[in-house]
């Protein structure tokens, strides 16, 4: 049997008219399927009409869906994601995801190859990919950081090695439970107030961010791609302008998500010294997701990681409460904040390695 890859487009909504809506929908529905049979749980799942928004964005990145059928039915598809200018643009990111019954077929080799030619033919000189890891067999995998492991033995991770892959990070996925253990988290903020003193204020709010405010978030956005830990990967700068956080933003409240944010102000300076944010679905029975956080390492060793942990989850259990937990993805070695995590009530979940290729 030859299988051969083809873009699907994205459609313009999900609805079940739209032209291309039917695929975009399998595809969704088959990564859910994947990370299930994975994770045996659908907390991780996310709907069609939840990212439809970003992978419409035509100024600012470049999103692509490619698929193989069997008989006409979708069993692997591939993501592909660069950014259109910037020291970005030389970068790729590859997701690629194939029904397990339908594994062993060469279908994951031909996305993936696809992928990468595809990169080349564009310029782009690095990949980048992160890859779900389970299981505590030996032997172990480190990456340069030697923070986190990922199986040796793994099919995912010798069919990475044999490509030319190399393992350069490692992701851990943490769950909190909701609601959070208030006389844990009443500790930790009253400890965080403390240490911040004075010098900084804490600022939160629902949905569209503070026309004030667009400047210093887009800054500490570029700065999520250099002051965070990268372990062994080349991380580009991604360069984040005020046009571009309120464009992101309003795609994101296009859809069904909504944004809990919080944010320290240097009281001095009156600049914003870091971020987090909370988005979560319109249904209460579904978890949250942790967005980005970063406190700029100017301002660190005042405990605004904490102050800021703790107040998206009193903002969030305020405002929509009934949420059954939070997840987030930290570096394993970015132990400071994995101490906030830990504090707050988060217990690891799953890992991914995170794998790059030079091309």
């Amino acid at each position: 049997m030859t299988s051969t890859v083809e873009q699907l487009p994205f459609p313009a909504s999900v609805s079940p008219d739209a032209p291309h809506a039917a695929d975009y929908v399998a595809a969704v529905d088959l990564e859910n399927a994947v990370r299930r049979a994975a994770i045996g749980s659908d907390e991780l799942a996310w709907e069609p009409d939840e990212q439809l928004p970003h992978l419409l964005d035509d100024v600012h990145s470049d999103h692509r869906l490619f698929g193989v059928r069997e008989q006409g039915r979708l069993v692997a598809v591939g993501w592909y994601e660069t950014r259109r200018e910037g020291d970005a643009a030389t970068t790729a990111w590859f997701d690629v995801s194939v029904l397990p019954e339908a594994r062993r077929r060469g279908h994951g080799t031909l996305l993936v190859e696809h992928l990468e030619q595809l990169a080349r033919a564009e310029g782009r000189t690095q990949a980048i990919a992160y890859v779900r890891s389970r299981g505590e067999a030996e032997p172990r995998l480190l990456p340069p950081t030697g923070a986190g492991s990922v199986p040796r033995d793994n099919g995912e991770v010798r069919f990475l090695l044999a490509r030319g892959w190399a393992l350069g990070q490692v992701m851990r996925c943490s769950r909190l439970p909701l609601p959070p253990d208030e006389e844990a988290l009443g500790t930790i903020r009253e400890r965080a107030r403390s240490a911040a003193g004075d010098a900084y204020r804490l600022h939160t709010w629902v949905g569209r961010s503070p026309e004030r405010w667009v400047d210093d978030l887009a800054a500490l956005e570029t700065r999520m791609s250099t002051d965070a830990p990268a372990g062994g990967i080349d991380e580009p700068e991604d360069v984040w302008t005020a046009e571009r956080w309120r464009d992101a933003e309003e795609r994101s409240l296009s859809g069904p998500r909504t944004p809990f944010t919080a944010v320290v102000e240097h009281v001095a300076s009156g600049r914003l010294a870091g971020f987090s944010q909370v988005e979560a679905p319109a249904d209460r029975s579904r978890p949250a997701f942790q967005q980005d956080t970063l406190v700029l390492r100017e301002h660190r060793g005042h405990r605004l990681g904490w102050l800021l942990k703790v107040a998206t989850t009193d903002l969030l259990q305020a405002e929509r409460p009934g949420h059954p937990a939070v997840f987030t993805f930290n570096a394993e070695e970015n132990r400071p904040m994995l101490d906030v995590n830990e504090a707050v009530g988060f217990v690891p979940f799953e890992h991914e390695g995170v794998w790059s290729k030079k091309l």
